[in-house]
């Protein structure tokens, strides 16, 4: 029973590190670095900006007009439009700019972003790329505010802050955007100790010279920033680097998102893993370790530890029995608001427990498929105003299950 108490305490406390105990641990640790001195910003490098585009028909002249606005000479700056192989008219919108200087590169055969990310950099030479989708929209100055960074020499890429402008517009764009407000806070402290760890594909920045072709599994935001730490540059995070675009307004798109970037972020660690020899990267792989291989195994180290819970409360031992009666109820909880998640202003009472229950569950299903050597390479994002392709309703359903007999399970010390 000892050997129980011990392993169940280590994995019911693993997600109190890694969800309180490591920002705290990296907030306390960044106040020991000095502040380093923002560089002063910089109007003669040549920048490409490229954009990634599938379907993008409802905001792509949008986002175009709005780079088209971007303070910078348009002289230095390049956008390109990678289209990989849309068919809602996209192309022929992205077409109209080419006499103001937009370039449009089509890639046939729906071969996904990290494939055109490659096309695209083969038909560039700027000094700095810029990645951005199509729904973020930049504040005029953030090219200046991201590229001003790339005058400290160790610095080799900068990730910006990509907000939502729909927080509060339901519950599952509240509970992403007060997630995101969290996120951002740790890219901060991260910054400041070594790196950020993983780019933005909404707004991220990177010296060309240090690109390297992806492969296909890739998740380009995540493996290109490994990449380039470990060559030994730093990668700077800035709040003064933003752009704007909207949640997925869904729980369920929502956590099929989350669900597809760590089955692909799981399998680009694994490819780029030297980042997590601290020899090598130093704090960096105590962040990379803490932020994300840690957090993506949460779910299993959480589900081993409420069995050894239910095990230990059935001693008699008062802290044990809280527990198992604490998970009792958020499972009960999230199984009602996996029930009624289709309603579009579900009660924060039922939001939360099912949101957090939903990503973890999602979370374990995109581990699972990494492990059978399952990655996803391609995504087809729905906006506000187009009709979603189809609809996972199996995994709410599943969900709903799963909850309910768990807190089935969680009952057995009381009966």
């Amino acid at each position: 029973m000892t050997f129980i108490f011990w392993l169940t305490v280590l994995f019911l406390t693993l997600p109190i590190y890694v969800y309180f105990g490591y920002p705290l641990l990296l907030w306390l640790l960044s106040r020991l670095r000095k502040t380093p001195v923002v560089p002063a910003i910089q109007r003669d490098k040549s920048i490409t900006l490229v954009i990634s585009c599938y379907n993008e028909a409802n905001v792509i002249a949008e986002k175009l007009e709005n780079s088209l606005a971007l303070d910078y000479s348009k002289e230095l700056l390049d956008i390109l439009v990678i289209s990989d192989g849309s068919e809602d008219g996209s192309d022929e919108i992205v077409r109209r700019y080419a006499d103001r200087g937009v370039r449009l590169i089509r890639q046939e055969g729906r071969l996904g972003k990290t494939m055109g990310l490659n096309l695209a950099l083969a038909n560039t030479s700027a000094e700095y790329i810029v990645f951005s989708d199509a729904n973020a929209m930049y504040e005029p100055d953030a090219l200046l505010q991201l590229t001003r960074h790339f005058a400290r020499p160790e610095v080799g890429y900068v990730v910006g802050a990509a907000l939502y402008t729909d927080g509060k517009d339901n519950a599952a764009a509240s509970n992403e955007d007060l997630y995101w407000q969290y996120e951002l806070s740790l890219k901060e402290w991260e910054s400041r100790l070594h790196s950020v760890v993983g780019g933005d594909g909404a707004i991220y920045a990177i010296r060309r010279a240090l690109w390297e072709p992806l492969q296909q599994k890739d998740i380009n935001d995540f493996v290109n920033p490994l990449q380039i730490v470990a060559k030994g540059y730093r990668g700077v995070f800035t709040r003064e680097a933003r752009c704007y675009e909207e949640t997925a307004g869904d729980f369920t798109k929502e956590a099929k998102r989350k669900e597809r970037i760590v089955n692909r972020s799981v399998r680009g660690l694994m490819r780029v893993k030297s980042v997590m020899n601290p020899i090598k990267t130093g704090w960096f792989s105590f962040q990379v370790v803490s932020h994300k291989l840690l957090r993506w195994l949460l779910p299993y180290f959480a589900c081993i530890g409420l069995v050894g819970a239910a095990v230990l409360a059935t001693q008699t031992l008062l802290v044990f029995q809280l527990m198992t009666l604490g998970a009792f109820v958020l499972f009960v909880l999230a199984s009602l608001g996996a029930m009624l998640h289709q309603r579009p202003h579900l009660a924060m009472p039922l939001a939360v427990p099912y949101y957090l229950v939903m990503v973890n569950y999602y979370a374990m299903r995109g581990i699972a498929k990494a492990l059978q050597g399952q990655t996803q390479v391609t995504w087809s994002s729905v906006r506000p105003g187009q009709q979603a392709q189809t609809r996972d309703q199996s995994g709410a359903i599943g969900l709903s299950i799963i909850s309910f007999l768990l807190s089935l399970c969680l009952l057995i010390p009381y009966v």
